[in-house]
C-alpha cells in the first residue's frame, strides 16, 4: 500500500515492494533507461513529419513549449518503452534490439492520446494545454494519424522477418485500442454498463498496447510465438491493473500529480470501473448514484455543476464500494500478470525487473 497515493490510500491497492527503497530506485532507473534509449529514435521519426506537424508533435511530446522554445516537459511515465527493452532481454537479446519496438509502441500510444484528448474534450495533459486546445482539432487529428503511420514505418524499415511479425502484433493491438476507445465513448451515453463490459473495454483500450509493448522486443529478438504470447498475457493483465489505478486517479487523484481537473472522469461521464462497480453493488448509495447519473445524462447544464456536486457523486461511489472494488481488482490483475511470467524462460534479473514494473504500476500517483 502507498499512503501517499490519494487514489489508493486505505484501499489496499498497493502490491509488492516497488513503492519504497532500492526497489523504487531500480524501477525508476528502468523507466529512465527506456526513455533515454528510445527518445533519440523517437525524435528522428518525428522529424520526418512535414511542417507544421513536426512542431505540433514536438509540443505534444514536451520537447518545445507553446512558443516553440526548447522545453524539458513531462513526456509521460515511459512504462511502454521500458517494457519493450526488457522484452528483448527476456528473449536473450540486448535491450537495444527492442528500441524500434519501443518507439513504435510509443508512437501508437501518443496517436491515441492526441485523438482521445480531442474526443474527450480534455484541455490539460501533463500539466500543459493539450494539442487540440493550442493548435486546433485539425492538427490534433493529422498529427495523430501521422504518428500511427510512423509507428509502422519504424518497424517495417528494419526489413526482417521478425520486424514483419512485430508489425502484425502492433497493428492488431492498435485495432483493439481503437475498439476500446469506441466502446468507451458509446458507454458515456448509456445509463448502465456491466463490470464485464467495462473490463473488456479497458482490456482493449489499455491492455492490448501494454501487451504488445512487452512482447514486441522479444519478437524483434527472435522469440517464438509461444514466448511472445505469454509475455503478452503478462502485459494484458498489467494493462488492466494500470487502467484500474487510472480509474481511481480519474476520480480521486490529486490534480497536482495527475495534471488533470478534479473529478475529471466524472466531468466526462466516464463509465469507469469505480462507477460501474458501484452501480452493480446495490444498496441506498447505489440507488442514489444511479438516479443522479440518469438525471446527469439528460442535463443540459452538466458542465456548470459545482465542485460539491461532483464530490457528492464521488462519495456515493465510495460508499457503494466502487473505490474499494477497483483497488482490489488492480491487485487481482497484478497477481495474474506476475503469474504469467512463470511460463517464460528468461534471465532471473529480467523477471525481477518485470515484477518490479508491475508493482510500480499499482502504487503510482499519476
Amino acid at each position: 500500500m502507498n499512503p501517499g497515493n490519494p487514489a489508493v490510500e486505505n484501499t489496499g491497492a498497493g502490491a509488492g515492494t516497488a513503492g519504497g527503497g532500492t526497489e523504487k530506485a531500480d524501477t525508476l532507473a528502468l523507466l529512465e533507461r527506456g526513455r533515454t534509449l528510445s527518445t533519440p529514435v523517437l525524435r528522428a521519426a518525428v522529424d520526418r513529419l512535414a511542417a507544421p506537424m513536426d512542431t505540433v508533435a514536438a509540443y505534444h511530446f514536451g520537447w518545445i513549449d507553446v512558443d516553440g522554445n526548447p522545453a524539458d516537459g513531462d513526456g509521460g511515465k515511459a512504462v511502454r518503452p521500458a517494457l519493450a527493452l526488457l522484452s528483448a532481454e527476456a528473449a536473450g537479446a540486448p535491450a537495444e534490439v527492442g528500441i524500434p519496438g519501443a518507439v513504435a509502441v510509443e508512437l501508437v500510444h501518443n496517436f491515441s492520446l492526441l485523438h482521445d484528448d480531442l474526443m474527450d474534450g480534455d484541455e490539460q495533459r501533463r500539466h500543459r494545454d493539450t494539442v487540440w486546445k493550442v493548435h486546433g482539432p485539425a492538427q490534433a487529428i493529422l498529427v495523430g494519424d501521422a504518428l500511427f503511420a510512423l509507428a509502422n514505418e519504424v518497424l517495417l524499415e528494419l526489413g526482417t522477418v521478425d520486424a514483419g511479425r512485430a508489425t502484425r502484433r502492433l497493428t492488431t493491438a492498435s485495432r483493439k485500442l481503437i475498439d476500446g476507445q469506441a466502446q468507451d465513448i458509446s458507454y458515456e451515453h448509456r445509463e448502465r454498463v456491466s463490470v464485464q463490459e467495462c473490463l473488456e473495454m479497458e482490456g482493449n483500450k489499455t491492455g492490448a498496447l501494454l501487451a504488445c509493448a512487452v512482447s514486441i522486443g522479444a519478437v524483434l529478438g527472435g522469440a517464438d510465438d509461444r514466448t511472445a504470447d505469454k509475455l503478452e498475457e503478462y502485459g494484458y493483465h498489467l494493462g488492466l491493473a494500470f487502467q484500474a489505478v487510472d480509474d481511481l486517479l480519474g476520480i480521486w487523484g490529486d490534480p497536482e500529480s495527475t495534471g488533470k481537473q478534479t473529478w475529471s472522469d466524472l466531468r466526462q461521464r466516464k463509465k469507469s470501473l469505480p462507477v460501474v462497480a458501484a452501480l452493480a453493488a446495490g444498496g441506498p448509495a447505489c440507488e442514489e448514484l444511479a438516479r443522479l447519473l440518469a438525471a446527469d445524462a439528460k442535463s443540459n447544464d452538466f458542465e456548470n455543476f459545482s465542485e460539491e456536486e461532483f464530490a457528492h457523486r464521488a462519495a456515493l461511489i465510495e460508499a457503494a464500494g466502487g473505490r474499494q472494488w477497483t483497488a482490489d481488482e488492480a491487485r487481482r490483475q497484478h497477481a495474474i500478470a506476475v503469474r504469467a511470467l512463470d511460463d517464460v524462460d528468461m534471465p532471473q534479473r529480467v523477471r525481477e525487473q518485470l515484477v518490479a514494473l508491475a508493482d510500480f504500476v499499482v502504487v503510482r500517483k499519476r
